[in-house]
């Protein structure tokens, strides 16, 4: 095992070697291509019982290529799992491949007119409705293969349509998906300069068989048809400093996730409005979502199997303690919002002091009183937080955070909520233009679920080439274990290599408010991309 790893790795260092001479320019046309590997040796560790894969080794890699010339593109991505790393679901299907043509395209982009045959990555409106697209994070591609057409009338109207079969995991489903949308500026109509206003409409469609598993008795469930139809409007508008969204999306009857009891109708409300105003902006969001899971099959399951794009309200930390778990969307109904506001403090004689202040305050409670087993509207999440960033000068820099985060443990089935405080310290130091130190000092206090935790991180880096970095995150009185991570990063170009060593906790992974489970594991972790 500890050869295949490597192997990965040289393979790796010259292939970034190799990079630089890759790129072709001139009148044939210009060809890129990117790669990227995460690679991973799992090792015993008797601190976490039964994290150990059976396979010691896993190596998730991408190859993609990509060629333009006029109005012509055209590319293929190559994707292998040698086998897939640990915890990530698209290695643990029935039969998952290792290694793949995952996706390819061929278009043609003239100025009011495209078309692309392949692999379709595409969103209507804030894809209540519809989202396809790659996230390798969450191991995550649900492009539709097939065809997408677009065609723009001047500035004032844009329609464009789709229809293929959706990709699931290393295949692709038995579903297939065609939609239509449509925007038209009443602006650009009018001749409202200074007024951004346009309405947009979408219409998805699903048709799957209902009788391709006769261990499956859909109609039982109250699913009568092989169409599932789901439609969306919006409006959209922006004046000097103020821009708002709003959107409403229903579908017809559907099994909102894998295992429900009962076909059902949804809907779903989004409401969005940003004001800025020289270094003052300030944000709210607004969601209201009953049974709008909508799956890319029947026959699926996984975060991977869906046709959505339902994100959580709340902030993204990239702080380990604040983190520590993180809101998942309740697709079977729920209230959301959230609220963000920005100042900033400049000093007009020296660009390099200034103030960062920033409040956000997310919740989430359960739709109807249905949900919990007290008949009440419960509190799924809440997350009051405030942080100020100063740089004092040319070489120190700091921020403070402080999070009070309320969650619930069992999604709003029961009343019970647990609290946690979390204190955060951020240090960075510039010693000259190349070397720099940022050290981390984070502390949650809790009295619910594990406890106490403390976490700490020190990060030297020689600019622009090397980066050195520990971390430590520790259980005060729950399960009393480290979690521990510690590993160098080497940049050249546009290559990328990091290689690290340490014990990974289970929990959510989180990438743009989506969220897949990852098991407890220890290894060595091997991570590249480079462009050329």
């Amino acid at each position: 095992m500890i050869k295949r790893f490597l192997a990965a790795a040289a393979a790796a260092a010259a292939l970034s070697v190799s990079a630089a001479g890759q790129v072709r320019t001139g009148d044939e046309g210009q060809l890129s291509a990117s790669f990227e590997t995460n690679t991973i040796y799992y090792v015993d560790d008797k601190g976490l019982a039964g994290s150990t894969p059976d396979d010691r080794f896993g190596s998730n890699n991408y190859l993609k290529i990509d060629y333009n010339y006029k109005k012509l593109s055209a590319g293929i991505q190559l994707e292998g799992y040698f086998p897939a790393l640990y915890g990530y679901e698209l290695g643990q299907q029935a039969d998952p491949k290792k290694f793949f043509l995952g996706s390819k395209y061929i278009s043609w982009d003239d100025e009011n007119f495209s078309v692309l045959v392949g692999n379709v990555y595409e969103q209507f409106g804030n894809g209540l409705i519809f989202r396809s697209y790659e996230d390798r994070q969450l191991g995550l591609n649900n492009s539709l293969e097939g065809v997408r057409a677009s065609y723009s009338f001047s500035r004032f109207v844009a329609v464009k349509g789709m229809y293929g079969r959706p990709r699931l995991y290393t295949d692709y489903a038995g579903s297939w998906v065609r939609g239509l949308d449509l925007s038209v500026s009443v602006a650009d109509i009018f001749n409202w300069d200074n007024i951004l206003l346009s309405v947009e409409g979408s219409y998805v469609n699903r048709y799957e068989a209902l009788d391709k598993d006769v261990t499956m008795d859909f109609y039982s469930l109250g699913l009568d048809t092989p169409q599932l139809n789901m439609y969306s409007g919006r409006v959209n508008f922006g004046w000097k400093g103020l821009s708002v969204k709003g959107e409403y999306a229903a579908k017809s009857k559907d099994l909102p996730m894998p295992g429900s009891s009962r076909a059902v109708r949804g809907a779903a409300i989004f409401g969005e409005a940003i004001y800025s105003w020289k270094s003052f902006s300030v944000s709210g969001t607004f969601r209201m979502i009953e049974n709008m899971g909508t799956m890319l099959t029947l026959y699926g399951s996984g975060t991977g199997n869906s046709l959505n794009y339902l994100p959580s309200l709340t902030r993204q930390y990239t702080y380990m303690l604040a983190n520590l778990n993180p809101y998942q969307v309740n697709v079977a109904g729920e209230t959301s919002g959230q609220v963000d506001v920005y100042y900033s403090l400049r000093n007009r004689n020296d660009r390099h002091r200034y103030w960062n202040f920033h409040a956000n305050y997310s919740t989430a409670y359960t739709l109807n009183g249905s949900q919990s087993a007290t008949g009440k509207v419960q509190l799924m999440w809440s997350d009051a937080n405030v942080d100020i960033e100063r740089q004092w000068n040319r070489k120190l820099k700091t921020i403070l955070l402080y999070s009070r985060q309320q969650w619930s443990p069992s999604h709003g089935a029961q009343a019970e909520t647990y609290v946690s405080n979390i204190f955060v310290g951020d240090v960075t130091y510039k010693f000259d233009r190349k070397k720099s130190l940022r050290a981390e000092v984070q502390y949650l206090l809790s009295s619910d679920y594990e406890g106490d935790w403390v976490a700490g991180l020190v990060e030297f880096s020689f600019a622009p080439m090397w980066s050195i970095f520990a971390s430590d995150m520790y259980n005060l009185e729950g399960t009393r274990k480290n979690y521990y991570n510690a590993g160098f990063s080497f940049t050249k170009g546009r290559t990328r290599i990091q290689l690290s060593y340490g014990r990974n906790r289970a929990g959510y992974i989180c990438s743009g408010g989506v969220c897949r489970y990852s098991p407890a594991y220890t290894g060595l972790n091997l991570a590249m991309t480079t462009s050329f």
